[in-house]
């Protein structure tokens, strides 16, 4: 005679039980835990929007209510558009020509850079040659040089050639980015499949032709962060222009625009109202190009800054 075992009966679990285990970990002290983080997030977002908030709260005020107003607030009678108006007509329009040749310089030296940085990146990641490692702790050792340190030789050697006082004294040392191939290398390490390139060698294809259809493709969202800090670093660069360059229409804005400060510092009276509003207003309308290509090229910026540091 068989016997059967009686199903197991069904056990009740209270609604708490069934919670998610992530939701049971939420408990007020881990709540408690995270509110010091939530203000130094708070504090460290105020640090870096509240210049940008005065600088666009300044552009709206002339020189008279810059320091009559609030400096937080706006005054009675904005004139952003009087402002600019007036930024794009000093000096028979000479601010244009600073934008352009910020533009031309940033630009081009980005995407230079960043070819090379993808290039060399590539190289010492996929290839082993006699001295790549001290090659490359070469390049780990000039990361650590401050550019301002290399400005006084660049200008002696650039002078040498006659390249002074010329576009070329500005790109060709932007286009020399130790990080960026630092951060090339790192991310191709793992961007680049092995197989993929023995395939292709197998198929046929040269180290240019692999290079350029292939590797580049793979090291795009890479390619975009060392563009984007190439850009940042050139189109913010002020020490380097100022030796360099002696003709104000070859000017960035950097450099121009500090040329209007001393202008508003050392002239009259009468000048110095009609400038310091147009050094803020000029400050304003520099940093919306970059902001632009922030958001433009965001996601490509953060996936590149990521996939380089997880370890397949």
């Amino acid at each position: 005679m068989t016997t059967t075992a009686p199903p197991p009966a069904a056990t009740s679990t209270s609604p708490k039980e069934r919670r998610p285990a992530t939701l049971r970990r939420r408990t007020p002290s881990s709540r408690r835990r995270s509110t010091p983080l939530t203000i130094a997030m708070l504090a460290a977002l105020a640090y870096f929007l509240l210049p940008l908030f005065w600088l666009l709260i300044a552009s709206t005020k002339s020189t008279q209510d810059l320091f009559n107003s609030f400096g937080l607030w706006f005054s009675h009678a904005p004139q952003l558009l009087t402002n600019v108006k007036e930024t794009f007509a000093q000096d028979d329009g000479v601010f244009v020509h600073w934008l352009l040749n910020t533009v031309m310089y940033a630009v081009v030296s980005a995407i230079g850079a960043a070819l090379l940085a993808a290039a060399a990146g590539y190289g010492f990641a996929k290839f082993r040659f006699r001295g790549d490692r001290a090659a490359f702790n070469l390049v780990l050792g000039a990361v650590m040089v401050p550019t301002t340190a290399l400005a006084i030789p660049t200008y002696l050697l650039f002078a040498e050639a006659g390249l002074v006082n010329t576009p070329w004294a500005i790109i060709l040392p932007s286009l020399v980015n130790p990080f960026g191939l630092y951060l090339m290398r790192v991310y191709a390490q793992d961007a680049v499949p092995d197989s993929i390139l023995e395939a292709a060698r197998i198929d046929g294809a040269g180290e240019a032709r692999i290079f350029f259809t292939i590797a580049l493709r793979l090291l795009a969202p890479g390619l975009v962060t060392v563009l984007l800090f190439t850009l940042v670093a050139t189109w913010n660069n002020y020490f380097l222009p100022l030796i360099m360059l002696n003709d104000p229409e070859l000017y960035p804005i950097t450099v121009g625009l500090s040329s209007w400060a001393a202008q508003a510092q050392n002239g009259g009276a009468g000048t110095s109202s009609d400038m310091l509003a147009l050094v803020v207003t000029g400050s304003l309308i520099s940093i919306l190009p970059l902001v632009a290509a922030f958001l433009l090229l965001q996601r490509y910026w953060q996936s590149g800054l990521a996939a380089g540091g997880v370890k397949q």
